[in-house]
């Protein structure tokens, strides 16, 4: 099982189709048309092969948000979705965590933010595993600084897609999580951060998508964020030509 980071001109037809068939496996009411529209707005794409079978993928795109006197760096992220056979896997966070690291040099980004749209558990679950702070979180409330940070973006990012109330995307074509696969029983929600990502995006199952946030620097990585970021540095850097 490998993974790669390259730019998403360097994607073929063929490439695309086989994401496209991967991420309807997950959702439902996921039009190719939308998918590929997506996708052409994002710069780069990392995915998950194994003997040239794609496992999963996730894209980025990077922005420079306009925000008073000063610009934001925000990584966004778009699709994402990982086979069940690759979910235990480290692969795919050591090539996001060192493609982070690399694009903050390619862009000489020194304060970048991920703005990240969350329709599942599992995506929110992964939060806490790699970063100290995220927001929002059931362990405390959104700094008022960092809110309308987040909100700006979202809004130059989703328009009036985002409902800054709620603090949720609801796009005219929502993509929705399969319950079989991405339903919450009573057994999850024993799990603050679970609970916490069930009240706060009631509408999930409807495909509502929780608007997310959190500082990209090693400073605010977790000992098991480190540990991966230190994996991908034993590993030859990733190329980001192309």
């Amino acid at each position: 099982m490998i993974g790669e980071f390259l730019p998403r001109s360097a994607l073929d037809d063929g490439d695309v189709t086989a994401m496209h068939a991967l991420f309807t496996e997950h959702f439902d009411n996921v039009s190719e048309r939308c998918f590929r529209t997506d996708l052409a707005r994002k710069d780069w794409v990392l995915r998950i092969r194994r003997n040239g079978v794609l496992l999963g993928f996730s894209s980025l795109q990077f922005l420079r948000v306009p925000h008073g006197a000063q610009k934001l760096n925000v990584l966004c992220s778009g699709d994402t979705i990982v086979s069940p056979e690759a979910r235990f896997s480290t692969v795919l966070a050591r090539t996001w965590i060192g493609a982070v690291r690399e694009l903050g040099r390619y862009y000489a980004a020194t304060d970048l933010h991920w703005l990240l749209l969350v329709s599942g558990f599992r995506t929110y679950r992964f939060l806490p595993v790699f970063w100290r702070s995220f927001y929002p979180c059931h362990a405390e409330p959104t700094p008022p600084s960092v809110a309308e940070q987040m909100n700006h973006a979202a809004r130059m990012a989703f328009g009036s897609q985002f409902a800054a109330d709620e603090g949720v995307v609801r796009f005219t074509e929502p993509q929705i999580c399969r319950a079989d696969r991405y339903g919450i029983d009573q057994r999850r929600l024993t799990d603050p951060h679970v609970r916490f990502f069930a009240e706060r995006n009631p509408g999930y199952a409807r495909g509502d998508e929780l608007v997310c946030w959190a500082r990209l620097a090693p400073s605010n990585l977790t000992s098991a964020g480190t540990r991966i970021l230190q994996a991908h540095e034993r590993d030859t850097r990733l190329p980001l030509a192309g």
